[in-house]
């Protein structure tokens, strides 16, 4: 396991799984009414790419090439661009005055399968506590929050196995209009992946800057 001495030489990334058009069109649809209630969130777009995140860690900088190389070897072997998901509602992540809300992703044993895969191969490049300085920041830190950090270095076990929670992120509102968002009917969707990539996280845990992308197999 990395242990770097220099707060530099840490890389908070997110392995991912891009979403098709169809859940595309879901999540920025969210998206636009989030920023309408609540204007100060965030914008889905090329610097907050619509993701499922199967994994986040701190690694070592200076491992990422390795990371690269065994994470290519896991989607190689799998063929996510053939699987069937289901969205099958509205969540949130309370964070102090705002929610991170998303669109939840039913869990299947290929997703499972996936993200217990992409754990094993990067586990020995992973460091375990990182600072706002292993993400992308447009202000020097001051727009990572602390909750973020903890995440990332908590995602194994805390979000992981029996505790993922596949999901789209869509944005950020106040408590109280996504707890009126989540009352709502859902309407349940299917969508399948489209491509998969590594990406360096950024502010509220959104996909902000790809290090690289993964071809799937079809």
């Amino acid at each position: 396991m990395s242990n770097p001495e220099r707060p530099d030489s840490v890389t908070a990334i997110d392995i991912l799984l891009h979403p098709d058009d169809i859940m595309l069109e879901h999540a920025r649809a969210v998206n636009a009414r989030l920023i309408d209630a609540y204007p100060d969130g965030f914008t889905l777009d090329a610097a907050h790419q619509p993701h499922i995140t199967m994994l986040q860690r701190f690694v070592g900088t200076a491992d990422l090439d390795k990371v690269y190389a065994a994470s290519e070897i896991v989607f190689a072997s799998e063929n996510p661009a053939t699987w069937t998901l289901r969205a099958v509602k509205h969540y949130y992540i309370p964070s102090g005055p705002i929610g991170l809300a998303g669109i939840v992703v039913e869990p299947t044993e290929d997703l499972l399968r996936l993200q217990q895969r992409l754990i094993d191969v990067t586990s020995p490049y992973t460091v375990a506590v990182g600072t706002a300085a292993a993400f992308v920041s447009a202000q020097d830190g001051r727009d990572i929050q602390e909750s973020l950090i903890q995440y990332v270095s908590n995602f194994v076990p805390d979000s992981s196995g029996d505790k993922f929670n596949p999901h789209v992120s869509t944005g950020v509102g106040t408590p109280a209009y996504l707890d009126e968002m989540l009352a709502e009917p859902f309407e349940v969707f299917t969508f399948s992946p489209a491509g998969a990539a590594i990406y360096q996280l950024g502010t509220f845990g959104t996909a902000q800057k790809e290090l690289k992308a993964l071809p799937l197999t079809r």
